[in-house]
């Protein structure tokens, strides 16, 4: 019952299957994951496919387009406008006798696209690194699978926040010695793409980009959005109700934005929604201050990174307090937007990404020193 509320998760059904959950985006410069590697370049993941059992492949969908979206900011203060100017968007074949499958990657942006062709990587089997160039930049990408690097109790999680809502009983999270990791010993379908800043800038001096992610499927008449993504546990850990979930999956953070404005009719549509939202946050203890403070910073629901900085989820903020320098593999994003939901009451979910001594519950393999830096797929 909790865990089918979690977008990391949201759950399958005959219309879409887990490869088209989108599960975690990391948005960071290498140099801060890696110092051997260029300070020019950023790399993007995107993780699918969650709760893929370990030593059994996965395949991403033959039907659908998973899409990397971003935006040129002006500056980290600005209001996002959930307006793609540059899309990173993959397309998969089916699989062949040896599991890989072939795909092309399309960059679109400022009315040009260009494609870069490879091969997913099969379990067990060594990272195939294909590459391209694109205005003169060199462009590489992996796609295939690799241990989920995510680390959260989910399940305690939603009892944690029904209990919050007087929808259960009151209970607080467990600690690290009994805190159980609901991704430990799983895998995902990833896609990490390495570039340099300056492709996504075209002719703009832009130093600060929004990122989320989509995925699309093919309707009657267009490809119709069933998934979007950005930060973690903000639209599925503010949101209750499933149908508002679902239609948050099915438009782009310009409708928040709309929201926000009070733009019609994305403001009547969304009211409910965000409504939801602010009563999930004044049950955890905040003001109602606080609680639209809270909003303006975390939606529209954009992952953010102001490149002339450090990343790291927790390196700084803007004006409004929303998180600006991206997302490297091993912040612990949970612990953070926890303690920023509940203003500090809560700050921890007792889990963390080597795990705790003893606790057979936690624990993930070490990332690989280089691109695509993911561990290995169990």
């Amino acid at each position: 019952m909790f865990v089918n509320a979690s977008d990391h998760d949201d759950g399958e059904s005959e219309i879409k299957g887990r490869n088209l959950n989108l599960t975690d985006l990391y948005v960071f410069r290498e140099s801060d994951q890696n110092p051997a590697a260029s300070p020019e370049n950023l790399v993007l993941i995107m993780d699918t496919n969650p709760r893929s059992v370990a030593g059994q492949q996965y395949y991403f969908s033959t039907r659908a387009k998973y899409k990397f979206n971003i935006s040129r900011v002006s500056n980290k203060d600005a209001t996002p406008t959930g307006l793609s100017d540059v899309v990173l968007e993959f397309e998969f074949g089916p699989p062949k006798g040896n599991n890989s499958q072939d795909y092309k990657m399309t960059i679109t942006k400022d009315g040009s696209k260009d494609v870069i062709e490879g091969q997913t990587t099969a379990l067990q089997e060594t990272p195939i690194l294909n590459t391209g160039t694109v205005d003169g930049s060199n462009v590489q990408v992996f796609a295939g699978l690799r241990e989920d690097p995510f680390f959260f109790d989910v399940e305690q999680f939603f009892r944690v926040r029904a209990g919050a809502l007087g929808k259960g009983p009151a209970v607080g999270f467990r600690d690290p010695a009994t805190a159980v990791d609901f991704t430990k010993g799983y895998n995902v379908n990833a896609i990490a793409v390495q570039l340099p800043i300056d492709l996504l800038q075209g002719s703009s001096s832009a130093t600060t980009f929004d990122v989320w992610m989509t995925v699309t499927l093919p309707g009657s008449k267009k490809f119709n959005q069933v998934e979007r993504l950005a930060r973690p546990a903000i639209n599925e850990g503010l949101i209750v109700t499933n149908d508002f979930l679902n239609t948050l999956n099915s438009v782009d953070p310009a409708f928040e934005a709309a929201i926000l404005a009070g733009q019609e009719p994305a403001a009547s549509a969304g009211a409910p929604i965000v409504a939801e939202a602010k009563q999930t946050l004044l049950a955890l203890g905040n003001s109602e201050e606080r609680a639209n403070a809270l909003l303006g910073a975390f939606l529209p629901d954009v992952m953010r990174i102001d490149t002339t900085g450090p990343s790291g989820y927790a390196s700084a903020v803007n004006a409004k307090g929303s998180p600006i320098r991206g997302r490297l593999l091993l912040d612990d994003v949970v612990d953070i937007t926890l303690s920023v939901l509940t203003n500090g009451a809560i700050t921890s979910d007792g889990v963390s990404y080597q795990g705790t001594t003893g606790n057979q519950a936690q624990g993930h393999d070490p990332l690989e020193p280089a691109f695509p830096y993911l561990a290995p797929a169990n």
